[in-house]
């Protein structure tokens, strides 16, 4: 399990690099008609090494689930060939570069690329995650946070997106 070492290595990375500016983003289940009930919130500080997401989430699948910045700040469902898409409206992974690609957080592909989210037997997610690409809270501001449903590879293959699945809570940063 790498998990506790890599909530070590953000821990330690907060305390070395002091936070700069923290913000709070409830997020919401994603139904086909629009933001559900919320599921918790995920808060956003800035350090010296990049955005750090600390979720406090409760309800939701155990294991991997893919996370991502979206392009847009609307959790609203989209119609998209004739069915109603939970959160659609928040558009694809952010990606001012026009990479076209999905990638590691660390490596080039979507700006908005995060490393996944891990969720508790119990439902829960707490441990945070550090996204180095981010280094500013304007380059995330009026956007969607997005969870998905299951993993995320971090690649394009054999999957596009890294296979991961549906949309399951949005949240607009503000």
């Amino acid at each position: 399990m790498k998990q506790p070492l890599l909530g070590l290595t953000v821990a330690a990375c907060l305390s070395a690099g002091a936070a700069l500016a923290d913000t709070s983003v409830t997020l919401h289940q994603a139904t086909d008609k629009g933001p559900g009930d919320a599921v918790g919130q995920v808060t956003i500080s800035q350090t010296d090494y990049g955005l750090v997401f600390t979720p406090d989430l409760k309800g939701l699948e155990p294991g991997i689930h893919g996370f991502h910045v979206h392009a847009n700040g609307n959790c609203d469902a989209k119609e998209e060939d004739g069915k109603m898409t939970p959160a659609g409206a928040a558009g694809g992974h952010l990606d001012p570069e026009n990479t076209g690609k999905h990638g590691a957080p660390w490596g080039d592909g979507h700006l908005g690329d995060l490393p996944a989210l891990y969720v508790l037997p119990d439902g829960t997610a707490t441990q945070p995650v550090l996204a180095p690409r981010l280094k500013s809270m304007d380059q995330i501001q009026d956007k969607a946070l997005m969870v998905h449903k299951g993993g995320d590879n971090h690649a394009d293959h054999p999957e596009p997106l890294g296979g991961g699945g549906a949309r399951v809570a949005c949240g607009v940063i503000q």
